[in-house]
């Protein structure tokens, strides 16, 4: 099982992440206000800007600190590090 690191030591499973998007637009922030509502938001962002949104196949949004384009390098895995 791969690992994913998506910022200060937090892990999610490569295999379970369907997408990792902005958090900029009008859509992705009702959605994320839907997940906290609903109990399915997980915020690891550690209190910082939240730059990535990463939906997993269970439903559950996951809000990371880190940039979606270093969590894509991740997830490739090519070493690329921009926090």
């Amino acid at each position: 099982m791969k690992m994913i690191n998506i910022g200060f030591g937090n892990l999610v499973a490569a295999q379970k992440i369907v997408s990792v998007v902005s958090p900029e637009s009008a859509p992705i922030k009702r959605m994320i206000q839907d997940a906290r509502d609903k109990g399915r938001l997980i915020d690891a962002s550690y209190g910082r800007k939240s730059r990535a949104v990463i939906f997993t196949d269970s439903d559950h949004i996951i809000l990371s600190a880190v940039q979606p384009e270093t969590i894509h390098s991740r997830i490739s895995g090519e070493e690329f590090n921009n926090e």
